[in-house]
């Protein structure tokens, strides 16, 4: 009997270990895939993008701004660009997943010819900013309210407006449920996500459970390597606490952040609202689908609360 019992326990600890390395495993897995800045492989490989372009932005950026830097809480070296306009408006432009400042090139040269002064930042993990993972809009909504600091230092006065696209959206957004000064005015995000487990979910090619199953690996060692678990991002919860007026923009044909996503996002908000639906838009090009809606819009709404 005691046999038995000694064979039956060590089983018992051969399976346990053998489902601790596989879950050890699918988690590390799908952390590089998704979370990991030097991965190679990750879901951004289903936007196209073009080299070329890419750092044609990135040259005319440099040429018309200056970088400035701060320490994060955690000790990181966060890179922005400047371009200073001698405006009362400061708008904080913040780019998408494994973008940089630079990605959001369209936007940035319309807010310039718009006379704002604008402060553009390389999210952590990204572009010339310090960090071995992607925050997903998460710590780096504690970034956004240093950059924010940043900016009243040099003018306490300043009307500020936060712009984000698709991560810089779920980054606003996230800020937005924090406590901000009252100079930070307005909150435009573009085709951001309701959380981090919906988005991921989304471009897990698994059936229901075992996407549910995959997601909690990856969510413990996303806790073990940056510190933060999937579960706790979720804009959505962060915009039901906004005070500060919201603008809601989506793409009605994108397909990478499910447009029913800003119905969800725009309902959950109890601040002031609008929202923007562009006809024919896909993930984050809504700027250049119907520009001048798209920059109407958004004028219309930063006039009304500057």
């Amino acid at each position: 009997m005691k046999k038995i019992a000694k064979i039956i326990t060590v089983t018992m600890i051969i399976i346990v270990l053998f489902i601790s390395c596989i879950s050890l495993y699918v988690g590390n897995y799908l952390y590089d895939y998704t979370l990991n800045p030097y991965s190679k492989h990750n879901i951004s490989e289903k936007i196209e993008t073009n080299e070329e372009v890419a750092q044609e932005s990135r040259q005319w950026l440099s040429e018309n701004s200056v970088n400035v830097s701060l320490k994060s809480q955690d000790d990181l070296n966060l890179h922005a660009a400047y371009i200073d306009q001698n405006s009362h408006i400061y708008m904080i432009m913040v780019h998408g997943y494994r973008g940089d400042g630079a990605s959001i090139i369209s936007p940035i040269k319309q807010m310039k010819k718009a006379g704002y002064n604008l402060l553009i930042p390389d999210l952590r993990g990204h572009g010339f900013s310090e960090g071995d993972y992607i925050g997903m809009g998460w710590d780096d909504r504690e970034d956004i309210i240093q950059w924010i600091d940043y900016l009243l230092s040099k003018d306490p006065h300043a009307s500020i407006i936060l712009y984000g696209v698709s991560m810089g959206g779920a980054t606003v957004m996230d800020v937005a449920g924090e406590k901000l000064p009252h100079q930070v005015k307005a909150i435009i995000e573009d085709c951001g996500y309701t959380s981090v487990w919906d988005i991921f979910k989304a471009h897990i090619d698994m059936n229901n459970i075992e996407s549910e199953v995959a997601l909690h690996m990856a969510s413990l060692v996303t806790k073990i390597r940056a510190g933060y678990y999937l579960e706790d991002v979720r804009p959505i919860e962060q915009v039901k606490k906004s005070q500060t007026p919201m603008l809601f923009i989506h793409g009605a044909e994108d397909n990478f952040v499910p447009f029913s996503m800003v119905n969800e996002l725009y309902n959950a908000a109890t601040c002031p609202k609008e929202k923007l639906v562009i006809q024919g838009a896909g993930h984050a090009n809504s700027c250049s689908v119907n520009s001048e809606l798209y920059y109407q819009t958004i004028f219309r709404f930063i006039e009304k609360y500057e």
